[in-house]
């Protein structure tokens, strides 16, 4: 993995996610960023997406309400704080201000959860071209995040999107199906497809995602 030093603004951002750099931040409040560029990179293959029964079933069921690019700021805020088993996060307040930039550009979005009104889940990404680059997510209730996962994706397969990036792999992501691709695979897939086109659908008609989300379980 190799990191450097640099000054980051929203536009170097996109320029570097294009060639598959990401940035981030040592600690919750440390003041340097970095670029990443990470040897293996983690992938959620879109044609292969595991959906078991059980989630099909808490997504269909309503037990939360999802919504999308409603509410960024709560969703970053979310996955910036220290829960327990993850006291501290790589997002401080420079990364919070340069993906909220993205977020107002049309680059960047969020999924929610809630339960009652309350924010209780999500994740954030940027989208470029027919890629996906996940960032974060967080949740505070069983499969909060894990329903707002399978609403991102969804929306993914019916806008056309190519590739939805990880950045790495872990236990939680890998009940879905990700994996890692050594760094010079990972960038030929990204060439492929961000400059593919493709569409951000916020709110998809109903019996489309529906099916599609059942799709997702072989259903």
């Amino acid at each position: 993995m190799s990191r450097r030093s640099v000054e980051i603004t929203p536009e170097l951002m996109l320029r570097a996610y294009r060639h598959g750099l990401f940035p981030m931040a040592e600690t919750r409040y440390g003041d340097r960023l970095y670029w990443l560029d990470p040897e293996r990179r983690g992938v959620l293959p879109l044609d292969r997406f595991h959906l078991s029964r059980r989630l099909l079933r808490t997504v269909l069921s309503g037990a939360y309400e999802v919504t999308v690019d409603e509410d960024f700021a709560g969703v970053i805020a979310g996955c910036a704080a220290s829960l327990p088993g993850r006291e501290d996060t790589w997002i401080n307040p420079q990364i919070e201000g340069l993906f909220t930039s993205l977020f107002r550009r049309g680059h960047a979005h969020s999924v929610e959860s809630r339960r009652d009104g309350v924010l209780v889940g999500g994740l954030y990404g940027v989208s470029l071209g027919g890629v996906f680059f996940g960032e974060s997510m967080f949740s505070l209730c069983r499969d909060a995040s894990k329903v707002a996962l399978v609403h991102l994706v969804a929306r993914l397969r019916l806008g056309g999107f190519r590739l939805l990036d990880t950045q790495f792999v872990t236990a939680h992501l890998s009940q879905f199906g990700a994996e890692e691709v050594p760094r010079d695979v990972y960038k030929e897939r990204l060439a492929d497809a961000v400059d593919r086109d493709a569409r951000w659908l916020a709110y998809p008609p109903e019996e489309a995602l529906t099916l599609e989300i059942r799709s997702l379980a072989g259903r």
